[in-house]
C-alpha cells in the first residue's frame, strides 16, 4: 500500500469532475493546498462566491471520497472564496454584512489586541472574560486566532463541541466557569498545522460566530490573532466590535507594535476601550522587592500621549503563568488574590464606560505609506 502523500490524494482527487464539466477539480485550480497530520487531511475548494451554496454538495462527495483513501483516518473539506465577487452581492458578502449587523444575543464584542505575540494577550482576554462574569454579566469567549488557538488551554476544556440541531448545522458552545467558548482548537488537533489562506480563515471564523448557538451575552471577548495582518484587518471591519483593548509590555519594541494594532482599529473606525501594561513589574517572593524588567510605565505613557484610557497594571507572577497553563485561570481560581481583582477592577472599568457610551476614538494621526 503506498503511503498517504498529497500526490495520493490530487491522483484520487483528479478523477472528480470540475462543476462546469470541464476537465477535473484539479486541474480547474479549485483544491487549495493539502495538508496531512497523522492521517488527517484537510483541504479547500475554491469557489466562487455566487455557486458557494450549490458547491456545498460537492464538497461532502469530495470529503466522504477522500476518506475512503487507504490510510486516510479523517478528512475535513471547507469551501472558500477567492475569486473575484460579482456585481450582486454573493453569499460571501451576505455573510459578511450579516456579521456587521451584529450576533443574535450578544449585546457587546469586545477586542483584546496586540501588535506581536508573546505579550500575553491570550491570559489577559480570558482573565478579562471571567472578570466580567465575576462581575455578574453573561459572558462569552471567542478564539479568533485560527493560527495559534490558546483557549482550550487556558480553558482546561477538552474533547468536541456538540452539535445545537438535528441536521447538525449548528454547534452549542464549550462552556466552563459559566462562560461559553468557541475555538478552532476544539475542531482541530492542536498539532495540526493550519494552513490556511486568508479567505479560508474568514470563513472559519464566520461560522464560529454565526453557527454558533450563542446564548443571551453581555459581552463577548475576542481574543485577537497577534499582529495587523488581512484576518485581523477583515475582522475588524467585518464584525460590530464596540471597542478594542490594546495589550502590550512595557518595553519600547512592544509599544511600537502596539501602536500598530491601535492605528488599525482607528482606520476602521472602532473605538480603543484603552491600553494595558502587562509583565509590568515583578515583586520577589523571596526578597520581597520590586523589579522593573522589561522597564516601566511606557503602556501608561502611550495611554497619555494618545489621551487614552490606561486600563491598568498587570505583574509577571509565577501564579498567573502556572495557573493558565494548568487550565485553571486566576480570575477563576484564585479570586481573592490581588491579582485577580485588577483584572475585575480593568473589567468593570471597561463595562462601565460601555454602557455609558463613553467610546474614545484615537486622535488621527498623519501615517506616510
Amino acid at each position: 500500500m503506498p503511503a498517504l502523500s498529497q500526490d495520493l490524494i490530487l491522483a484520487e482527487l483528479k478523477h472528480i469532475a470540475a462543476p462546469d464539466g470541464r476537465g477535473n477539480i484539479v486541474s480547474a485550480g479549485l483544491v487549495s493546498e493539502i495538508a496531512i497530520q497523522d492521517g488527517e487531511v484537510m483541504f479547500a475548494l475554491n469557489v466562487n462566491p455566487a455557486h458557494a451554496k450549490s458547491m456545498e454538495q460537492l464538497a461532502a462527495f469530495v470529503q466522504d471520497r477522500v476518506s475512503k483513501i487507504d490510510g486516510v483516518k479523517k478528512a475535513r473539506v471547507v469551501l472558500t472564496a477567492e475569486r473575484a465577487p460579482e456585481r450582486t452581492p454573493g453569499p460571501k458578502q451576505q455573510q459578511a454584512a450579516s456579521l456587521r449587523n451584529g450576533i443574535p444575543g450578544v449585546k457587546h464584542l469586545i477586542a483584546v489586541a496586540s501588535g506581536k505575540g508573546g505579550v500575553g494577550k491570550s491570559t489577559t482576554a480570558i482573565n478579562l472574560a471571567l472578570g466580567f462574569k465575576a462581575n455578574g454579566l453573561r459572558v462569552a469567549v471567542l478564539d479568533a486566532d485560527v493560527y495559534g488557538p490558546s483557549m482550550p488551554k487556558l480553558f482546561g476544556i477538552h474533547g468536541k463541541p456538540e452539535a445545537s440541531d438535528e441536521e447538525g448545522k449548528r454547534m452549542k458552545p464549550m462552556n466552563r466557569f459559566g462562560v461559553e467558548v468557541a475555538s478552532i482548537g476544539f475542531l482541530v488537533d492542536e498539532a495540526t498545522p493550519m494552513i490556511w489562506r486568508g479567505p479560508m480563515v474568514m470563513s472559519a471564523l464566520t461560522q464560529l460566530l454565526r453557527e454558533v448557538s450563542w446564548g443571551e451575552t453581555d459581552v463577548m471577548v475576542i481574543d485577537m490573532p497577534p499582529g495587523t495582518g488581512d484576518a485581523q484587518l477583515t475582522l475588524a471591519q467585518q464584525t460590530p466590535l464596540s471597542g478594542a483593548v490594546i495589550v502590550s509590555t512595557p518595553q519600547d519594541l512592544a509599544l511600537i507594535d502596539a501602536r500598530k494594532g491601535l492605528n488599525m482599529f482607528v482606520k476602521v473606525n472602532v473605538p480603543v476601550l484603552g491600553i494595558i501594561e502587562n509583565m509590568s513589574y515583578f515583586i520577589c517572593d523571596q526578597c520581597g522587592k520590586r523589579h522593573e524588567i522589561f522597564g516601566h510605565g511606557g503602556a501608561r505613557k502611550e495611554a497619555e500621549k494618545l489621551s487614552l484610557p490606561f486600563l491598568g497594571e498587570i505583574p509577571l507572577d509565577l501564579e498567573i503563568r502556572e495557573r493558565s497553563d494548568a487550565g485553571e485561570p486566576i480570575v477563576a481560581s484564585l479570586p481573592d488574590s490581588p491579582h485577580a481583582a485588577v483584572y475585575r477592577g480593568i473589567a468593570a472599568n471597561i463595562w462601565a464606560r460601555l454602557e455609558a457610551g463613553q467610546l474614545t476614538k484615537a486622535p488621527p494621526r498623519i501615517v506616510i505609506e
